[in-house]
């Protein structure tokens, strides 16, 4: 049995060690904390027999939010679940009975074809079935608190998910990215991500001041997995934070705006990677970062222009 009764699974998701979901298993009775695509499901579903749980045996689907690569798949495992109730940020709950708007926005960005590719056919969860969970809301996994708390700064309908078992947070996207490709002897390099369209540097900085208030232990990511060395992870989060925000202002007003951000984060991250005796060369770096380069860069310009119109 992992520690602490936490399984860490690959949802396929992009690439193998790109996006996690987790099962908590207590006393027999399980969560799932997040869940990857339509295309994770039989993922999802085998680290149930893994851990010697029935479909039957979950309670609780916890979404941290519902960007599709953490929730795109989450009314479909409920169809598996039968005595499950989904669990979503008050901004959130209502896209997980009537996924419209998210299948639009997806498909006004991949198009149609991609969208399939990627998602499938979002399912609508019954309104019955779903939990709304304002900051405090407690989830009783047999007996074992799991808090969920308002954590706004990648999305405003963000939650993250407090477990004092473990003395650990599952993070979704608030503290950032961390791939175990980029480990290196001082630990794990992380990077935060601003992807579009509700980034909010402010924010983000105070969730994750409120999550350190807590002596966590370790974080649990979607991008990836467990990591540990929390507080100087935090303090490069912060740093970042505002070295994104300063690279954003300084590109701001360029006819060349996108390209000349794409290239100032990609030139930061290497130069981080580099302090931080990452063991892959300049090439490498970039091409396992250049989704996440690019969504960041997006990210920033929508924060500018939203900033702008203030």
């Amino acid at each position: 049995m992992p520690e602490h009764g936490i399984h860490t699974i690959d949802t396929g998701y992009v690439r193998a060690g790109f996006d996690a979901a987790y099962l908590v298993v207590e006393d027999g009775r399980g969560a799932f904390v997040d869940c990857g695509t339509n295309h994770s499901l039989e993922a999802m579903l085998a680290a149930l027999d893994v851990a010697g749980l029935a479909p039957a045996d979950v309670d609780w689907l916890v979404l941290t939010h519902v960007h599709l690569d953490h929730a795109g798949g989450a009314g479909a495992l409920m169809q598996r679940l039968p005595n499950a109730q989904l669990v979503a940020h008050p901004r959130a709950a209502p896209h997980m009975v009537d996924p419209a708007r998210l299948v639009a926005g997806a498909m006004a960005v991949y198009g149609e074809a991609e969208f399939a590719r990627h998602y499938g056919e979002l399912v609508p969860v019954p309104a019955a079935r779903v939990v709304v969970a304002g900051d405090g809301h407690v989830v009783d996994l047999a007996g074992r608190p799991l808090r969920c708390i308002d954590t706004p700064g990648h999305a405003r309908h963000h939650l993250c998910v407090w477990d004092a078992r473990s003395r650990s947070w599952f993070t979704g996207d608030t503290f950032g990215l961390s791939y175990r490709e980029l480990d290196s002897p001082r630990g794990a390099f992380i990077l935060p991500t601003s992807s579009p369209v509700q980034f909010e540097p402010e924010a983000m900085q105070g969730s994750i001041a409120r999550m350190l208030a807590e002596s966590p232990q370790a974080m649990y990511l979607t991008h990836y997995g467990r990591v540990e060395g929390v507080q100087r992870l935090a303090a490069e989060l912060d740093e970042q934070i505002d070295a994104m925000v300063s690279l954003a202002q300084a590109c701001d007003g360029r006819p060349d705006r996108h390209r000349a951000l794409v290239a100032a984060l990609s030139g930061y991250y290497l130069e981080r990677a580099q302090a931080h005796g990452s063991a892959l060369d300049d090439a490498s770096v970039l091409g396992l970062l250049q989704m996440d380069i690019e969504l960041n860069a997006q990210g920033l310009e929508v924060w500018l222009e939203r900033a702008r119109q203030r």
